[in-house]
């Protein structure tokens, strides 16, 4: 090792130590080693890294998490009446029950608009939780985050929910308030949207499936709503439509607004997407609760029942005064549903599309089940394609969750004229006549009045698999009714005869004498009883009894053709 004598001025205090200081060493020159060549000098210390403790990291997860579950500014929501997703899902599950699933999830990539990671939850709020202690699985569209735009990130949380639904045989709700597709982001956005569709259409026929909107839907996200069992809107703040107002002006030329366009009541009057309608968000989740406590959480579960009510020996003699005798005076049918049903307590689907026939969700004697009846008060009764269309798909739903069906009859047949035929009236009425067809749950039919050619048929007949059919003594089953089955029957003979009038009146008598008469379908085994009206509802619970247990059993195939 080389030496050198090193100067006494150049020594530090820290390296002579403390003696140099009380004058106990001698300040004279040292020899002091020096390292090898290439050594380096060793550097100093870094400080010391804070201390790992639980306290801490605990805190930390606090604060991430608390940033993250706080959305964003709600003003906007606010100042349009509209509440946001968390206080959405307050309102729809049971206190303390959410499980909130990746509320951490967002976006880790930028994209064109945003140039690093996206903000936590990424425009969704997904999990689990209870209504009334039964589990379903909900999520909440965040528009305070990303105007609640549907991205990569956004989708996969939706994913996730609708597998867990799946798995564990519960109902899916969506509550639906976005911008739509999340357009920065490009294709993976329309993924997204496919991979939601491509479960719910899994999901079909499986677990219930609800959709609210409570703001904007627009675009691809409003098939979502379209495939659902059930879609409720708010009025003023829910829009749904394909393409937006600018859109179709930019396209068409045409001026149109938001709510008139694609507004509730658009939906629920005129397109048929909107199956309830409501005025503010409170009440729409409180319809959304009452809905699930009359569906079964899965094909497999039967629909939750109530207490018995000794349905089987009850009287009910308004059923004897609502309807009227003669076949073309009208009435409600809501009425007679009201005195059948138990506390006079049901929930109709489509209230305000397609009006001159009713659906229904009620109970009869504790035990859920859904009914169809023709409505005097609109149109006489009759069948037109709309009617056709919303009692076939309520028809299918309640066979694919295993609610009895009550089918309750007057009318007068389809409705003519060029409009319907164009319309495609014959593949609409088909809808419902496969439905019925292909339904195997409990069905009892209840002829209450007229019951005319084509239409008494699809309206769940024995001749295409009603499980039993009673008649009021009031039942006119024809293929016709009297006045048109005389012209067509006897008109070169009216018309020939002395006294016109008088000939027909003959003849009007002679028909409802060997056709119309109450008894006719009975006698040939077409109507397996004529009940007393008063005793209709008790006929109906022990009809329903009697098949509660039974078995249907679907030819081996992929599916039906079902003429969409």
């Amino acid at each position: 090792m080389s030496t050198e004598f090193l100067d006494t001025q150049s020594l530090s205090t820290e390296s002579l130590g403390r003696g140099a200081l009380d004058g106990r060493f001698d300040f004279t020159p040292v020899e002091v080693a020096r390292p090898h060549a290439g050594h380096r000098p060793r550097p100093p210390a870094a400080p010391a890294a804070p201390t790992r403790s639980m306290a801490r990291l605990r805190a930390e997860r606090d604060r991430v998490h608390a940033a993250a579950t706080a959305g964003g500014d709600a003003r906007g929501q606010r100042a349009q009446g509209k509440l946001t997703a968390r206080e959405r899902l307050d309102l729809l599950l049971d206190d303390g029950s959410f499980l909130e699933v990746q509320p951490l999830r967002r976006s880790v990539v930028g994209n064109l608009k945003t140039p690093g990671p996206g903000p936590h939850t990424d425009g969704v709020v997904a999990g689990s939780g209870t209504v009334d202690g039964r589990r379903v699985f909900v999520y909440a569209q965040d528009f305070t985050i990303l105007g609640g735009s549907l991205g990569a990130a956004h989708a996969a949380k939706i994913h996730r929910v609708m597998d867990l639904a799946l798995a564990t045989g519960s109902p899916i709700i969506g509550l639906n308030d976005s911008g739509g597709a999340r357009i920065q982001e490009g294709v993976p956005a329309l993924d997204g949207y496919g991979g939601i569709f491509r479960r719910q259409v899994a999901a079909s026929g499986i677990v219930p499936q609800i959709s609210v909107v409570l703001g904007p839907c627009a675009g691809g996200a409003a098939y979502s709503p379209a495939l659902a069992d059930f879609t409720f809107m708010v009025r003023d703040t829910a829009r749904m439509y394909l393409t937006g107002p600018d859109v179709v002006r930019a396209v068409t030329g045409e001026r149109v607004g938001h709510e008139e366009l694609g507004g509730a009541d658009v939906h629920g009057t005129q397109s048929g997407v909107a199956t309830f309608v409501h005025d503010d968000e409170e009440s729409c989740l409180d319809d959304v609760r009452y809905l699930l406590s009359l569906l079964p959480a899965n094909n497999l579960e039967r629909p939750p029942a109530a207490a018995p009510t000794g349905a089987g020996a009850q009287q009910r003699p308004r059923l004897a005064e609502i309807v009227p005798p003669e076949p073309n005076r009208p009435y409600d049918m809501r009425a007679v549903l009201a005195e059948l049903v138990d506390d006079e307590d049901y929930l109709e689907v489509h209230q305000g599309w397609a009006a001159n026939i009713v659906c229904a969700l009620g109970r009869i004697d504790g035990e859920v089940v859904g009914v169809v009846g023709n409505q005097p008060m609109v149109l006489a009764g009759v069948l037109d394609a709309a009617a056709a269309q919303k009692a076939a798909r309520f028809v299918r739903f309640c066979d694919s969750f295993g609610i009895p069906l009550l089918t309750l009859v007057d009318v007068p047949g389809f409705l003519p004229g060029t409009e319907q035929e164009h319309g495609g009236v014959i593949r609409h009425g088909a809808k419902l006549l496969y439905a019925y067809c292909e339904a195997t749950v409990p069905r009892v039919q209840v002829i209450v009045r007229k019951a005319y050619g084509g239409a008494y048929i699809v309206m769940d007949s024995r001749s295409i698999g009603a499980d039993l059919s009673l008649a009021w003594p009031t039942n006119e089953i024809a293929v016709m009714g009297a006045d048109a089955a005389v012209d067509v029957l006897f008109g070169k003979e009216l018309a020939a005869a002395p006294d016109p009038r008088a000939a027909r009146e003959a003849r009007l008598a002679d028909y409802t004498t060997e056709l119309l008469h109450p008894y006719y379908a009975p006698e040939r085994g077409l109507v397996d009883d004529v009940i007393d009206p008063v005793w209709t509802r008790a006929a109906v619970a022990g009809a329903l009894a009697m098949l509660r247990d039974k078995r249907g059993h679907a030819p081996q195939r992929k599916h039906g053709n079902v003429p969409l």
